[in-house]
């Protein structure tokens, strides 16, 4: 009996001392740990950054900041925190390992940072076998009178003019002609070519000749 009571006790001390252990060391892990919380601005404007990578890169762990530049996620005192985004210089931000709470605030500036990309050029071919066709089979006119001739063409032009609107200039002189023509008028009709003899004998000669005619055969 005594032996069973022995037993017992020796197996609820070691169990203490295990628990005891097992609590220590938790409560030096959850000591380190603070909520690491902040806002990603940019430098100049102090607009939030959004969708900015934050990462811890003692723990290689991390979060992403919202829409608003906010974010929030576990860290450990005296971890290095990197911030990425693109177009913004990457930064890092070391947590102070004198910290005496668990929570740790901050608002982060970000530099804006300029990248020149390479010059890229633009085909209207989508692929090298098509390039290499029309670099055989296109017609190039042999001289600049040729080209600037087809360039010039009365059709294109004609097209081109009526898709082209009247300007600021164009609107001003048409307004101020017919303010012109209501000041020679004034006082009396305009004229009515409905009414005039000369206009009649000229559409009278021109149905003769043929040359409405013409016109529709064109």
């Amino acid at each position: 009996m005594r032996i069973k009571s022995s037993f017992f006790l020796v197996l609820v001390l070691i169990s203490s001392l295990v628990y005891g252990q097992n609590h220590d060391k938790d409560s030096i892990y959850y000591e380190g740990l603070i909520q690491f919380t902040g806002v990603v601005v940019s430098n100049d404007s102090v607009n939030p950054v959004p969708f900015a990578h934050i990462i811890d890169l003692s723990r290689h762990s991390g979060t992403t900041s919202d829409f608003f530049g906010y974010f929030s996620f576990v860290a450990h005192k005296g971890d290095t925190i990197r911030f990425t985004s693109v177009g913004y210089k990457t930064s890092y931000f070391h947590i102070p390992d004198t910290l005496s709470g668990n929570k740790y605030s901050l608002i982060h500036v970000m530099r804006m940072d300029t990248i020149l990309l390479d010059e890229a050029d633009i085909y209207p071919w989508p692929n090298k076998e098509q390039f290499a066709e029309a670099f055989v089979n296109t017609k190039i006119p042999n001289d600049d009178y040729k080209r600037a001739e087809a360039n010039l063409n009365d059709e294109a032009m004609a097209a081109y003019a009526e898709q082209i609107p009247m300007n600021g200039s164009m609107n001003f002189n048409w307004s101020m002609q017919q303010v012109q023509n209501k000041l020679y008028y004034a006082g009396q009709l305009p004229p009515n070519n409905l009414l005039n003899p000369i206009a009649w004998a000229k559409f009278i000669k021109a149905w003769k000749n043929g040359d409405f005619k013409r016109k529709e055969d064109d």
